[in-house]
């Protein structure tokens, strides 16, 4: 998680709220030309037409969000802008006063995006629509319902300089109001990154301990939380999500903690006491964690748990395919790859070309293969990493 990530996070959940405001704007819209329609004090088609556009602008926001999961895009809150004001600008033409308090509805949603650039953009473009919606009265009285503008008199500066000095004076109120939100904002961000960081730095250091037991694991840690981020990405996790599985899966081994040094570190086959003892080392790693608060450490406990089950069920504790969490699944590959081509007291380390055969060749049966296809399309990436953070002799 970064300061970059975080303000983009921002911005989405802002377009979604917008969007959805619109929304509610929709409801209100249908409500009033039904109102009207009562009324029957006003032309049909122009109410029609004018209404529908309207709906129509509203309405696009939401699809874009929903539809084609645009809430991200930067440009997205523009798109916003531009219908919001659009919509006042038709309000305010066809129906003049009883729509004038729209004239702030754009600079309200503008105010949602703690930047004032942004603002002074929005009122702007709302007082070009104001004046623009005078104009067309006057050159298209017949495309309007009740034209309040006939000429460019007296009573067009009378109405519309005032207007338009509300939006200017309002936008500054909203600048400054944004500007003061800004700096909380990113005081905020700043904080949240920064305990971010000091988490995943607690993390890496608690799980090196476990770790540092075997003297010769090195960098597993490091690599299998880079492996998951990887398989996190191509599996289509938001990458808050992605970074919180790497933090996780440092913790897979924690359990080893409770393992005793002479079973971890024997050179020689492990006799079947010592294997089951040393299989205890998940249900420790478990009992660590899952008592403990927050997403990381709950993720943490269920790779510690299942890290070490089999798709085909022949695991430390026999659970099987879709019993497995999936992240344990993603994480068992992550594993076996790096314990393969990591050299170990009782072993040399394979190739990473071997280790990608061995994986391959076990799926459906060790591995889900699922989890396989992505480790076969993202190899590239597993052999990166693996090359840029080399093993360390831990003496």
């Amino acid at each position: 998680m970064d300061k970059k990530y975080m303000r983009s996070r921002n911005r989405a959940d802002i377009n979604r709220v917008s969007a959805r405001c619109l929304r509610v704007v929709v409801y209100f819209l249908l409500l009033f030309y039904a109102y009207l329609l009562i009324l029957n004090d006003y032309d049909i088609p122009i109410i029609s037409v004018s209404f529908g556009a309207c709906v129509i602008l509203a309405l696009i926001p939401g699809m874009m969000v929903s539809l084609f999961k645009q809430e991200g895009k930067r440009y997205m809150q523009h798109v916003i802008l531009w219908c919001t004001v659009l919509i006042s600008t038709i309000l305010i033409t066809q129906l003049n006063q009883i729509a004038y308090p729209f004239i702030l509805f754009p600079l309200l949603l503008a105010s949602l995006y703690y930047n004032r650039t942004f603002v002074l953009y929005t009122s702007l473009l709302m007082s070009a629509g104001i004046l623009g919606s005078a104009i067309f009265q006057i050159y298209f009285p017949a495309l309007t319902l009740k034209p309040l503008f006939r000429a460019f008199d007296g009573n067009f500066a009378e109405i519309i300089i005032p207007m338009i000095m509300i939006e200017v004076v309002m936008s500054f109120v909203a600048y400054y109001i944004v500007g003061r939100n800004s700096l909380m904002i990113d005081k905020y961000i700043d904080t949240a990154v920064t305990m971010q960081e000091n988490e995943n730095y607690l993390i890496y250091a608690f799980s090196e301990i476990s770790e540092n037991k075997s003297k010769e694991t090195g960098e597993h840690i490091r690599r299998v939380a880079e492996y998951m981020k990887v398989l996190g990405h191509a599996s289509g996790f938001d990458p808050e999500y992605c970074d919180k599985l790497a933090a996780g899966a440092m913790m897979h081994d924690i359990g080893k903690l409770m393992i005793p040094e002479e079973i971890l570190d024997k050179p020689s086959k492990l006799t079947e006491e010592e294997y089951q003892i040393m299989k205890s080392h998940v249900l420790y790693g478990e009992a660590l964690l899952k008592d403990c608060p927050g997403e990381i450490m709950q993720i943490a406990s269920i790779l510690a748990k299942e890290h070490h089950e089999r798709w085909d069920g022949k695991g430390y504790l026999g659970m099987k395919g879709k019993e497995i969490a999936y992240i344990a699944r993603m994480i068992s590959v992550c594993d076996v790859f790096d314990a393969l081509t990591t050299a170990r007291s009782y072993k040399k380390g394979w190739t990473v070309e071997d280790a990608y055969e061995e994986i391959v060749k076990n799926s459906g049966t060790q591995f889900d293969p699922a989890v396989v296809r992505l480790f076969i399309s993202n190899f590239d990436s597993f052999k990166e990493i693996h090359k840029r953070i080399p093993d360390k002799k831990i003496y």
